[in-house]
């Protein structure tokens, strides 16, 4: 992955954005259950900002790369799922980086 390209950095923030989600299964309970919701702040304010620069980055490699919109779609859509964005990275973004 190379952070100097465009699908670089959406392949960086793709896996950041994917993390961050993932993290609300901990914080969650911490939050709800411990009482503790202070990591919920920290992690929700991150998550956000993955979740804008990630939408961003994906319509900007659609445009220079000339994706389908069925792959631009499913890049959208992963954001909204677990483990979604991981899997936009293996089956659209990385074969992009090598093309």
């Amino acid at each position: 992955m190379n952070f100097k390209t465009p699908i670089g950095r959406l392949r960086i923030m793709a896996i950041a954005e994917g993390i961050s989600y993932l993290l609300f299964g901990v914080t969650m309970p911490m939050k709800y259950l411990l009482d503790i919701p202070e990591p919920n702040y920290v992690v929700g304010m991150a998550h956000g900002w993955f979740f804008i620069l990630y939408i961003y980055l994906c319509f900007q490699n659609a445009l220079l790369h000339h994706w389908r919109k069925r792959d631009l779609a499913i890049g959208l859509v992963a954001s909204l799922i677990p483990f979604g964005t991981f899997y936009a990275d293996q089956k659209i973004f990385k074969p992009t980086e090598i093309n």
